[in-house]
């Protein structure tokens, strides 16, 4: 693959589906909170809520903030924020529902919108929540008081005074090298009187003074 082709191919995304999601959540709330911030007037004349521009404007600095939040290293905080910032929504709504606004209709679709994007919401922080947010640390037990010893040390004293070494562990004691298994069986079969090999031990030449 030459330089052209390689530059040329989609590279894969290593954010996890949540935090995709996140990121979509982000920039729709950074969107909608400049228009409400820039436009509230538009808003308020089709939804039939004049004289609310102070609130919208309101409401667009708080989507402004979450969406800040939503596109950090962390998202959680702000994506609870957003479900909360919903539920404020739906309630404001609710309150253009009377009979006397021609607004009513806008008023519904509004709602609907809203509660759709309240869904959206609740998935993402479950989502975000389940893939930031760290276990609680599980307690620490204290073994302290174990010494490994299946008896206190009083008893385990001479515990292994029987104890023999076994005949493959063995090593020579002329040499302090360990036999292998046909040296053992040659040493055990030799009288104590003659070498390995069947020949009388070699006697020191020198005279002692």
């Amino acid at each position: 693959m030459n330089y052209l082709e390689h530059a040329s191919t989609p590279r894969q995304s290593s954010l996890a589906p949540s935090d995709k999601l996140a990121r979509g959540l982000g920039f729709y709330s950074l969107g909608l909170g400049l228009v409400e911030l820039l436009a509230p007037r538009a808003m308020t004349r089709a939804l039939g809520m004049e004289g609310s521009e102070n609130l919208v404007r309101a409401y667009g600095a708080r989507e402004i903030a979450s969406g800040i939040g939503v596109l950090s290293d962390n998202p959680v905080p702000a994506l609870w924020s957003r479900v909360a910032g919903d539920a404020l929504d739906l309630a404001t709504l609710a309150t253009a529902l009377s009979d006397d606004n021609p607004k009513k209709g806008n008023v519904k679709i509004a709602m609907a919108v809203v509660l759709a994007t309240a869904l959206v919401d609740v998935m993402a922080a479950k989502s975000s929540t389940a893939l930031h947010v760290r276990p609680r640390r599980m307690p620490i037990v204290d073994y302290s008081d174990r010494t490994g010893f299946p008896k206190p040390a009083e008893a385990m004293r001479g515990a292994a005074k029987d104890f023999e070494t076994p005949p493959d562990m063995r090593a020579d004691i002329g040499t302090g090298q360990r036999l292998e298994p046909m040296q053992r069986d040659l040493v055990s079969r030799t009288p104590a009187n003659t070498d390995p090999v069947g020949q009388p031990p070699a006697m020191n030449n020198q005279v002692g003074l």
